[in-house]
């Protein structure tokens, strides 16, 4: 699906995304992505039964006030323990599907909010 691509200057902005993939700006990426205002990294697991408690610490160097888990067309909410680094930090984890990981994290990202967005495709 294609979105509505917001001039927001100097950020990153989701302009579409698919089964398997993302696009940022004009870019496009396949698989699992961590996504910054500013940065678009491969992300480490293979699949959603894949992620760690790892996987999410790492976030925590990126200092964000909310992450938000894009998990494909299903939503699939992670084991508690997986995020508790983010919990004990006060950092809030929205598990959503990718479509609306993409539509929120504009909207974030254009008020000016230090959100980290990663996507795990099922």
């Amino acid at each position: 699906m294609k979105l509505q691509h917001t001039a927001v200057e100097n950020l990153n902005q989701f302009s579409g995304y698919g089964e398997d993939f993302v696009r940022v700006n004009t870019e496009q990426y396949q698989g699992n992505v961590l996504v910054t205002g500013t940065e678009v990294h491969v992300w480490r697991p293979l699949g959603f039964d894949d992620l760690t408690e790892a996987d999410f610490t790492a976030v925590l160097a990126y200092k964000p006030e909310v992450v938000l888990l894009g998990t494909g067309k299903t939503i699939r909410f992670p084991h508690p323990r997986l995020y508790s680094a983010l919990a004990a930090a006060h950092i809030g984890l929205d598990v959503m599907d990718t479509g609306a990981l993409c539509r929120t994290f504009n909207i974030l990202t254009s008020e000016d909010r230090k959100v980290v967005a990663l996507i795990v495709h099922n």
